[in-house]
């Protein structure tokens, strides 16, 4: 009789083939046994580079070999690396060897994976916990002494680790797999339009903004027309400038005599004594108004 493994442990025993003896029998059994939690989670080398590492390094180096590339951003990354650097580092402290490392790592994911690809419930998961450990852990059997990975001690160690690392929190890492989740936005991109340069047409900042007269006479630089004009204005002959030039020297008063500068400026003070009087009346008129009409409140009262 034969037995096979499947991922959920061993299989029915069926029928030997005819010409089949005791010992290759026994080899057919051991390439079965060694494919239990095959392939690897992590490789011989990858192992023993962890090993090198301090607690900082081996979750750096994990990270790297499972390729987590999004641990800053990705809640379930985190968590994920989280769940395989406690379990190293407890592995470590258990003192396994290189393969006793990988079968416990292996043993690890194929949990994770069970629950993530085929919905296992707590139930079948520690079922199947229990046959894995059946088949890679302590027998009585003498025919297998040599396939058992771990002792009596170790196996308990492992099962117990599994009850308070993955079973206590099963609802949560079935919530993490199964349950959609509202991204939160930790980020946003936002178009800005910038200020054009300040040349003309388009207008200097607000915060740079001056006066339109400042800005015409000092900034804003003169058009082609005022150019020419100015050119025309240069190319003039002195005895057309001399004329504007004694105008502008001329005192505006010329051909006024005093009596004509008195009458005005009596004009004048006139028109703004009359104005400010009239202005007077008209408050103390509104201010008069208020000041009977509440009288006439308090002696209604």
């Amino acid at each position: 009789m034969s037995q096979g493994t499947t991922p959920w442990g061993p299989t029915p025993a069926g029928p030997t083939p005819a010409g089949t003896t005791p010992e290759s029998e026994r080899d057919t059994e051991f390439q079965e046994h060694e494919k239990i939690l095959s392939p690897d989670f992590l490789s011989a080398e990858q192992i023993t580079d962890l090993l090198t590492e301090d607690i900082d390094g081996v979750q750096e180096k994990l990270g790297t070999f499972l390729n987590f590339k999004n641990l800053e951003t990705c809640l379930k990354d985190a968590i994920l690396l989280d769940y395989y650097v406690s379990g190293f580092l407890w592995a470590r402290g258990m003192d396994f060897s290189i393969i006793q490392y990988s079968k416990f790592m292996t043993l690890l994911a194929m949990l994770l994976q069970n629950l993530k690809t085929l919905h296992v419930s707590l139930e079948d998961s520690i079922k199947w916990l229990g046959e894995v450990m059946a088949e890679i852990g302590p027998t009585h059997s003498q025919k297998s002494e040599d396939w058992n990975i771990f002792d009596v001690k170790q196996a308990n160690a492992i099962i117990d680790y599994l009850k308070i690392s993955l079973f206590q929190h099963y609802k949560l890492y079935e919530f993490m797999f199964f349950s959609a989740r509202e991204e939160i936005v930790i980020g946003t991109e936002q178009v800005i339009e910038v200020v054009k340069s300040a040349c003309s047409p388009f207008p200097n900042p607000l915060e740079e903004g001056i006066s339109s007269d400042i800005y015409s006479t000092f900034i804003e630089p003169p058009t082609t027309l005022d150019t020419e004009m100015k050119g025309l204005d240069q190319e003039q002959s002195p005895e057309e400038s001399q004329p504007e030039t004694d105008t502008s020297n001329m005192d505006p008063l010329v051909g006024f005599t005093i009596e004509d500068v008195k009458s005005v400026l009596d004009q004048v003070t006139d028109d703004i004594l009359i104005s400010i009087q009239t202005e007077i009346n008209e408050k103390l008129q509104i201010q008069e108004e208020a000041f009977n009409a509440r009288i006439e409140k308090l002696k209604k009262a």
